[in-house]
């Protein structure tokens, strides 16, 4: 490389942090997308259900699919009372064999492409590593990790194809930094975050340009999913569980936006840059000082009780 091709990747590495810079201040243009035909996996409930809503008020047709099909029609009922169109699927993301199959139904059905795929569906098996039983690591594995490779293999040939399209995928911050106990949710939303990554990295050197992606880490979400969860109570202040909707519309303005990642509350971006910049020991202590390095004691303690009470649910 001679030294043109050196001073260009300067100014192109400068003009993005300075266009970015400005995008925290002045949001930029929202796309339309009125029209996109949106799947969502793990529709059925939580960010799914409001992810649904929220694309059926931008004009989006939304096809839903949850592995729990009584779920799953209430929120396809609840976007038709809102007007929007819906259609149901009852998918197990974790088959490959069924997630290429529904596919093709989809396909034939709606006599249309999914434009727009939002991998949401997510579990937790809330249980210490040497006391969590191997068949709930590997559903947690199957469910937040391995469903992303055959949902994006059954819909970016076609999106690739148009040169158009965008796929979501909803992680969460302990994708990008770990606490204690979540061993299995860990280190599937590690693996997200990284197919994540790569999958825009391959779309980029392919320039395949009309092919966006977005990359949601958000703080714990007050869906039921981490019930119990608590950090140091002053720390809560400044951090407490995120509201579903508000989570929901902060990932949406960066999905109308095709902004590769958000974190969100922005603040968790902090803990993130931590991690990469300073000693293992020194984030140990920052931890410990806010109460996170036993965060989750709690949600585990309240895990065991709804086993007990025979009320475990897949969120």
């Amino acid at each position: 490389y001679n030294i043109w091709t050196q001073l260009m990747m300067l100014l192109d590495v400068i003009y993005f942090i300075l266009r970015n810079s400005v995008r925290a201040v002045l949001r930029p243009r929202t796309k339309p997308i009125d029209g996109e035909l949106v799947l969502i996996t793990g529709a059925g409930g939580g960010l799914g259900r409001l992810f649904a809503q929220e694309f059926t008020k931008h004009g989006a047709d939304v096809v839903l699919w949850d592995i729990n099909s009584e779920h799953n029609e209430r929120t396809a009922r609840l976007v038709g009372e809102m007007g929007g169109k819906a259609h149901a699927y009852t998918v197990d993301v974790t088959d490959r064999v069924d997630v290429y199959r529904k596919a093709e139904l989809v396909r034939r059905d709606l006599g249309r492409d999914v434009t727009m795929l939002v991998n949401n569906a997510g579990v937790v098996a809330g249980e210490r590593l040497l006391d969590c039983p191997d068949e709930l690591i590997e559903r947690t594995m199957k469910v937040n990790c391995h469903a992303l490779f055959w949902t994006v293999k059954a819909f970016l040939p076609q999106m690739k194809a148009q040169n158009h399209g965008h796929i979501v995928t909803i992680a969460s911050v302990l994708g990008l930094f770990s606490t204690a106990c979540v061993e299995d949710y860990c280190a599937s939303k590690f693996a997200a975050v990284g197919f994540h990554e790569s999958l825009a990295h391959e779309l980029l050197a392919d320039e395949v340009e009309g092919v966006k992606t977005t990359l949601v880490c958000p703080y714990i979400v007050d869906t039921g999913m981490f019930e119990g969860c608590k950090i140091r109570e002053e720390a809560e202040l400044f951090l407490p569980p995120l509201e579903p909707q508000y989570c929901v519309e902060q990932a949406m303005n960066a999905i109308l936006v095709d902004q590769p990642l958000v974190c969100i509350p922005r603040l968790t971006y902090l803990p993130f840059l931590s991690r990469a910049l300073l000693p293992w020991e020194s984030n140990v202590i920052t931890y410990r000082f806010l109460g996170s390095d036993k965060c989750m004691y709690p949600f585990i303690d309240a895990k065991k009780k709804q086993t007990s009470n025979g009320a475990i649910t897949v969120a």
